[in-house]
This record gives structure tokens, sequence and C-alpha cells, in this order.
């Protein structure tokens, strides 16, 4: 049945069954003229072979039967044409959504090329394969650069709560901190070795130099 896209295919089939019913010599000769008190008869014996049953079938505005099936082809030319549009289109917005299976991908677009070539847009199946490996590459380096740009936002969204959490802690949280050092000397909490006032005299008394005092 004849629809919006398979006008050449119903073409042929029709050329064929009306060239095995021996029916397709309107679209293969030009309309002869008509008959007149001098015609010759040759002429005569042409149109008695047209098949009664054919004559006064067409419409007011068919006059040839090939006239009729140029003006299908033109009308469904243009179908063709959108077609080719919106194939080509498709075949280079083509994108990998890294969830599918590649194999299915290069399916498909090795199913719109075959959309293509029956439409006289033939593509060699190495530009084919070139095209495959072009827009996985291209897909998968955006999908690895998009990767690498959360990576670094969620690192820093990181760093940003441990700063905020040291921001938070009060005085009394920070003293208390430091309260908790224990002397490595006195082993009492609160101070370090170099500030504790027995290890300094602890070291007067042995005779060894003062220490430099902390700024």
């Amino acid at each position: 049945m004849l629809n919006g896209t398979n006008f050449k295919e119903w073409k042929r089939h029709v050329l064929i069954i009306l060239g095995c019913m021996d029916i397709d010599l309107a679209l293969r000769q030009e309309q002869p003229a008509p008959l007149t008190a001098d015609s010759t008869p040759d002429a005569k014996r042409d149109f008695e072979s047209i098949p009664k049953a054919f004559r006064g079938t067409e419409s007011e505005e068919i006059t040839q039967a090939k006239s009729f099936l140029d003006d299908l082809e033109q009308r469904f030319a243009k179908n063709d044409k959108v077609e080719m549009t919106s194939l080509l289109n498709s075949l280079m917005s083509m994108k990998y959504k890294g969830q599918e299976n590649i194999r299915e991908y290069i399916m498909e677009m090795f199913h719109i090329a075959s959309k293509l070539k029956a439409l006289k847009i033939e593509l060699s199946e190495d530009l084919l394969v070139l095209m495959v490996l072009v827009l996985l590459l291209a897909q998968l380096k955006r999908e690895k650069t998009e990767s690498a740009h959360l990576a670094s936002a969620s690192k820093d969204k990181s760093k940003k709560r441990i700063y905020q959490n040291e921001a938070a802690k009060g005085p009394a949280q920070k003293k208390q901190e430091r309260v908790s050092i224990n002397c490595y000397f006195c082993e009492k909490p609160g101070h370090l070795k170099k500030d504790c006032t027995k290890y300094h005299a602890w070291r007067s008394k042995k005779g060894l130099p003062e220490l430099p005092k902390a700024k």
C-alpha cells in the first residue's frame, strides 16, 4: 500500500505487475495522436489495441498515465527530502547515554544509514565506523569531564564543611582542647613541656642553659 515513505518501492512493484500483464505501453511510449480520417492502418491498429475497459476511465484532470505517475513521483519526492533531512539530523545528533548497550547504539546508527541508502544517500561502512568512534569518544570524554567536575565539587564541599565546623567551635571548646594537652615532664594537663615551670627548675638545678622563652 502506498504511503508517505514507500513511493519508490511501490512504483517498482507497480511497474513489474503492469509489465507482466503487458499493459504498461502507456508508461513506455508517448501517447499516440487522436485518430482521424487520414490515420494510417498502423495508428488505427495501435488505438484498437487499447483495452476497452481502459477507455474513458481517466478523470478530467488526468490525460496520460505517465504524467499521472510523474506527478505522484514529484509529490513524494518532497517527502523524501524531508525524510532525508530528518534521518541525517538523527544520525549526526545521536548520543550514547552511557546506560544503554554500545552494540544497540551502533546498530541503531547502521539502521538509520540503511534508511538513507533507500533514499539514494549511501554512506560507506568505513565512514559509519568513523562516525561511531568520533561520537562515542566525544560523549565519553564529556562524561569524564563531568565526573571530574563532580568529584572536584564534592571535595570542595567537604573542605567547606570542615572549615564551617572549625569556625562553629566556640572559645570555650578550643580552650578545652588546649587544656587536654599534657606535659611530658610533670604529666599534668594544660601546658607543654617547654612551658613547664618544674621542667625549667630542673634544668636550672642541673646547670643546663635556660631555654628561650616562647613568643
